[in-house]
């Protein structure tokens, strides 16, 4: 099985290869490409891959415009934070819709799905429905089943913290928030008013929990909360230079790749 690996972030990327392995030895992993303009020109002159493995957000924009933009025949599964797209993705061939991060057992029975879908013969009826109308109910009762499958109350988002300072603990909002940071393998919350804490989850759990309104993933190591961005500054190569408040001890840079998609959200 040949499977193409649509990611922009470098650890999530790593992750599902390994799941893949363990999921589907047989897999092969054509390519891993992290933006849209990458999708688009791989997919154009290569065979079609039997599975595609699709995050949502890429570095320049939706995984879903790939689709608006080729007759992609391949089975995707998708995996992102929020449902938000479901429908879209459903109409782009998607076998299902796993949330990050993703686990072993949901990817193993999306396989499975994709493995059975394939292998089931064509449905037939006694008086034969027009094309249109018979696909337009199936993927009407495929989306109701996978809408239904989505575990909402995980979708919830964060309204707290609860971080360590010595031997206590304390709360604090999401709203005295200004960014986190990832260095070493640990995740460091940093406060409006500059104060500094360890917490026990990654970025990519931070993804999945944190309102995607108000939150945004501006490279491996940073996810800033929207007024905690006090100025862009043009970079070298198409790089954004952010300053934040309060200031981190490090540069933090947007991708040439991923600069649209941070004005897109500073812009609302």
């Amino acid at each position: 099985m040949n499977v193409l690996l649509l990611e922009d972030e470098y650890p999530a990327a790593e992750r599902l290869q390994r799941l893949l392995r363990q999921a589907a030895p047989e897999a092969h992993v054509l390519a891993v490409l992290d933006s849209v303009s990458s999708a688009v020109q791989w997919l154009g002159p290569n065979p079609a891959p039997d599975l595609i493995l699709s995050d949502i957000q890429l570095a320049d924009g939706l995984s879903l415009d790939v689709f608006d933009q080729l007759v992609v025949r391949s089975p995707v599964i998708f995996t992102t934070a929020y449902d938000a797209y479901a429908i879209r993705a459903f109409k782009a061939n998607s076998v299902d819709y796993l949330l990050k991060p993703v686990k072993l057992a949901e990817l193993q029975a999306a396989l499975t799905k994709l493995r059975e879908w394939r292998m089931a013969p064509p449905e037939t009826t006694a008086a034969p429905t027009p094309p249109a109308a018979a696909a337009e109910d199936d993927t009407a009762r495929r989306l109701e089943r996978l809408l239904d499958a989505l575990p909402r109350p995980d979708r919830q988002y964060k309204t707290r913290f609860l971080v360590r300072s010595g031997e206590q603990l304390l709360p604090l909002a999401v709203s005295q928030v200004a960014w986190f940071q990832s260095r070493h393998e640990t995740t460091t919350l940093a406060t409006t008013d500059n104060r500094r804490f360890v917490v026990d989850y990654t970025l990519e759990q931070l993804e999945t929990l944190l309102d995607p309104t108000l939150f945004f993933r501006m490279n491996r190591q940073f996810i800033a909360q929207l007024p905690a961005v006090q100025r862009l500054h043009p970079h070298f190569n198409g790089k954004l230079l952010l300053e934040l408040q309060p200031a981190p001890s490090e540069e933090v840079l947007v991708s040439r790749e991923k600069a649209g998609a941070v004005k897109s959200w500073l812009e609302g």
